[in-house]
């Protein structure tokens, strides 16, 4: 024995299965889209603000956004190939004094985060890896 329904049910149940109620941010933070770039908190983008206030003062050269380092290759074991580890920085900014510092906008730090800042300190001694809380 089949499901008897009217047209307008059918629609009305395939509308309720298909469309999923829109995910919470898991760290309840809310994305935000300035000069076309969309940024993952209001912290973040409040900084990108900053720095675009401090690069047109002339405090600083120059920043970029979402620069990529890798922290480990990756590599081949018995037969199974491992992705490298990447960690990509929120802003890269060139001070004036020639110096770098990479800038990542944080909530709160997770674990995931804690173990490749240790990296990236190993990896990249010459840089400066500052957090904004």
């Amino acid at each position: 024995m089949g499901i008897s329904w009217s047209e307008e049910e059918y629609e009305e149940y395939k509308v309720k299965t298909r469309s999923k109620p829109k995910k919470k941010s898991k760290y309840r933070n809310k994305k935000v889209t300035i000069d076309e770039i969309t940024f993952d908190s209001k912290k973040e983008a409040n900084y990108y603000l900053k720095l675009k206030l401090l690069k047109q003062a002339g405090e600083i050269k120059d920043f970029g956004l979402q620069e990529k380092f890798v922290l480990q290759e990756g590599f081949t074991k018995n037969g199974e190939r491992h992705r490298p580890i990447t960690y990509y920085a929120d802003f890269i900014i060139d001070n004036l004094d020639g110096s770098t510092d990479v800038v990542d906008v944080k909530g709160m730090e997770t674990q995931v985060f804690k173990i490749k800042k240790k990296l990236f300190e190993y990896k990249y001694p010459d840089l400066s890896l500052k957090i904004i809380k």
